[in-house]
């Protein structure tokens, strides 16, 4: 965190930098600053960049539809970005993917939130480069399926699915999982789990209420479940939407490192769900 929040400052506008990291938090009237996780090569050449943000506010979240308030440039302003900002940080939510040429170029993010103005940069300078797929241990993030026989991913990248809902009724989210359980701190700490998950709103034009953000990985016996991955789990709550319209989830799911790119550079996987919500 200590070197984004440099980062920030160093290339933010004016009204972004009234507010240093050291001051008091503030529950609302912040803004909200982009995060540059990092990047990871695909196989077809072209290249991931990694990104999250900080809502510099503990209790206000924030709203800022894709436009000049929340535009990455060139080739925007829509790029994946979120659209809804919980207080504090989330770590690695989404990619921008850029071609194979992309080089020494590099895209920004600006977000205008309560009247500040934060912009970063998206490059793929080496020393940004991750290995979000495995560790230095051989720890490799869990991987995510949205039924029991598969398919299954892990990594940032992730897979989506898709659902329909209606307003003020509750929408089953159910995710399964399974992990190698090879993190070195499960040997020291047996009762840590060995996976934890989150649901977040990226996008939306209501109110998202999930019946457990953090709902609990409880094992369960897998069909298919891949190979080297002696925990299988599954992970179920639900979601009540306060207005029609298209919605997107996310969910975020660490192994026992406890804190995808927050903690190192691996493990984490994400699963996006896209909702359409009718009347």
């Amino acid at each position: 965190m200590a070197a984004t929040f440099a980062l920030a400052l160093a290339i933010c506008e004016p009204a972004s930098c009234q507010q240093v990291p050291l001051e008091p938090v503030h529950e609302s009237g912040q803004g909200v600053t982009g995060a540059l996780e990092g990047w990871v090569p695909n196989q077809d050449g072209t290249y991931s960049i990694l990104l999250g943000y900080f809502n510099r506010n503990i209790q206000e979240a924030l709203d800022v539809p894709i436009g000049p308030n929340n535009r990455i440039e060139p080739g925007g302003p829509d790029q994946g970005q979120p659209t809804h900002f919980l207080p504090g940080r989330q770590w690695g939510v989404f990619t921008v993917i850029v071609p194979k040429d992309f080089g020494d170029k590099r895209l920004t993010w600006t977000i205008v939130a309560n009247g500040k103005t934060s912009v970063i940069p998206l490059y793929i300078k080496t020393l940004w480069r991750l290995e979000p797929f495995v560790d230095a241990t051989g720890d490799t993030p869990p991987y995510l399926g949205f039924t029991d026989a598969g398919p299954f991913v892990n990594g940032p990248l992730g897979q989506s699915e898709s659902l329909i809902a209606k307003v003020a009724t509750p929408l089953p989210l159910t995710v399964w999982v399974a992990d190698d359980a090879k993190d070195p701190l499960l040997r020291n700490q047996p009762k840590r789990p060995v996976v934890t998950v989150q649901w977040i709103m990226l996008r939306g034009p209501g109110v998202v209420k999930f019946a457990s953000e953090r709902p609990p990985a409880e094992p369960a016996q897998l069909k298919s479940p891949p190979p080297g991955t002696p925990f299988n789990a599954k992970v179920t709550t639900t979601a009540i939407f306060s207005e029609p319209g298209e919605y997107l989830l996310n969910l975020q799911a660490d192994d026992a490192t406890g804190g995808g790119p927050g903690a190192r550079q691996c493990c984490w996987s994400n699963a996006r769900v896209k909702v359409s919500v009718e009347p």
